[in-house]
């Protein structure tokens, strides 16, 4: 499991290794320093075969303590090198100001306010941002912003964090044009943070490495958790098909169960036993056609919905995908939910109550799982998502983190809030993050109908017995990896076809 750490979690970490008297704030610069040296070296090993030029920009902090001694071991290999500092040296905190004092000893300081374009001096001059790294929580100043600014052809390499970059929210406290990365590498220590891995962080930071200082494994159960690989506990054990749960997938009208179908793929191909698809009567026929080894039942109306729900063997639900608003779709929801299965609402089970959220919060369990995408999402919290659209600068941070902390504890269940920066949370507080970026990047997971596919992923874990925290994360992994091995070129009816493949490459199959 890798945490996802705040700033101030990273601190406490920090402060609390050396209180402990195990390691001293000089070593952690040290080994700071010497760690980003070895990740510019590994980025572009041609650094490595001859002497070449930095310029280091060091801030008021212990940040620019690491950026001194970046600026040391960079001229003991022969490095042409200058330091710009922002801030008072004077008033640096001693582990910093001891190292600018040891840096002196070799070269000269010079204010940042003295960088021009000819610092940066031909083109390939490595640029070091020491400056703010995960201390900057408001605008950045606007000298460091005029420096960033000129930097953006030359390759940055970020200390900790990019530091116009917030280290909660992942969007930039300065003005900043997409498409352009504020580093080209950043290193981070310990642990990556929270804004690496949401909203604009990850185009920002470009590539990512993580560096160990030595501080051990400290858990703190307030971490938000980066989801990775699942287990063995994705493969099926030995069993008939009821013992892998039985899904219920509800669809539209004629010419609108595609959704559903995509939905009822994902969910059998993900294990679960069996999957029914249920549809309005008119519906049976087109759907029956399309499907093999999907049942199909006509389900025309809430009543006949807690009918088919007397079976305790349908043990998941998902309602949602393609299955047209209004009052039809907001009863048989609420159906759904009074049978006190394990349910997904997904799209129009949403939006069904935009006008009326506290009618949803009041019907759903903990056995649920909302998976709305921004839209959806604002429907149903429009207060939240107010306070998640203001800009970084203003006041304190409200992160995606955050927003779906607030939201699943209002909603008494899981919320899934869908995205490349997919974030997860569930009522207890418990958060983590499914991140299609860097080396899991999945752009071609933006095409109509891949959402149906996770539902029905998520649908068919519970089925299966999954918690609803745990379906939620599995699913948005493997649906990741599924567009992954695919590749280029994926269309939504792809993704399900993948399955086997990746449980064979977990070594699940």
């Amino acid at each position: 499991m890798t945490e996802l750490l705040t700033a101030a979690q990273m601190r406490a970490i920090e402060k609390t290794a050396i209180d402990s008297g195990t390691v001293t704030g000089l070593e952690l610069m040290e080994r700071a320093g010497r760690g980003v040296v070895e990740a510019i070296l590994e980025w572009r090993p041609e650094l490595a075969t001859a002497p070449h030029r930095a310029v280091v920009l060091c801030g008021p902090g212990n940040n620019g303590g690491d950026g001194f001694v970046v600026a040391r071991l960079l001229t003991w290999r022969g490095w042409e090198v200058e330091v710009f500092l922002y801030g008072d040296e004077a008033k640096l905190p001693p582990d910093a100001a001891e190292n600018c004092r040891r840096w002196r000893e070799m070269g000269e300081v010079s204010g940042l306010d003295e960088l021009t374009l000819a610092s940066y001096g031909p083109h390939g001059t490595v640029i070091v941002d020491s400056v703010f790294g995960i201390g900057l929580s408001r605008e950045a100043p606007e000298v460091f912003r005029e420096r960033l600014m000129a930097v953006l052809n030359q390759p940055v390499v970020a200390i900790d964090n990019p530091s116009a970059l917030s280290t909660e929210t992942g969007h930039p406290l300065t003005e900043w044009q997409r498409g352009l990365s504020m580093a080209r590498l950043t290193v981070t220590f310990h642990r990556p943070k929270i804004g690496h891995f949401i909203e604009r962080g990850p185009e920002l930071c470009g590539q990512l490495r993580m560096v160990d200082i030595g501080l051990g494994q400290v858990f703190d159960p307030t971490c938000v958790r980066l989801v990775e690989a699942p287990d063995l506990s994705v493969m099926k054990r030995q069993g008939h098909k009821y013992t892998h749960g039985h899904a219920l997938i509800l669809s539209g009208g004629v010419g609108k169960g595609g959704a559903a179908r995509l939905a009822a793929r994902g969910a059998l191909r993900i294990g679960a036993g069996l999957v029914t698809l249920g549809c309005p009567p008119a519906a049976v026929i087109e759907n029956a056609a399309q499907l093999n080894a999907i049942m199909v039942r006509p389900v025309p109306d809430a009543e006949a919905l807690s009918d088919a729900l007397e079976d305790p063997r349908l043990n998941a639900v998902l309602i949602g995908p393609g299955h047209g608003g209004g009052e039809a779709t907001r009863a048989m929801t609420l159906a759904a939910l009074a049978a006190n299965r394990a349910t997904v609402l997904d799209a129009d089970a949403l939006t069904a109550f935009a006008g009326d959220p506290d009618t949803l919060f009041a019907a759903l369990h903990e056995r649920c799982v909302l998976t709305p995408h921004a839209g959806e999402f604002a429907r149903l919290f429009p207060d939240i998502a107010e306070k998640l659209s203001q800009p970084a600068t203003r006041g304190p941070a409200f992160s995606k983190v955050d927003a779906m902390r607030e939201a699943a504890a209002r909603a008494g269940c899981t919320v899934l809030y869908k995205g490349a920066d997919t974030v997860i949370a569930d009522q207890t507080g418990r958060a983590a993050i499914n991140s299609a970026h860097y080396d899991r990047a999945a752009p071609w997971l933006a095409t109509a109908g891949a959402g149906d596919v996770l539902g029905g992923f998520i649908t068919g874990l519970l089925a299966r017995g999954f918690a609803p925290m745990s379906a939620a994360e599995t699913a948005a992994w493997l649906h990741v990896e599924c567009a992954r091995s695919f590749g280029p070129g994926l269309i939504a009816e792809d993704l399900p076809e993948q399955l086997p493949r990746v449980f064979r490459e977990l070594g699940v199959g």
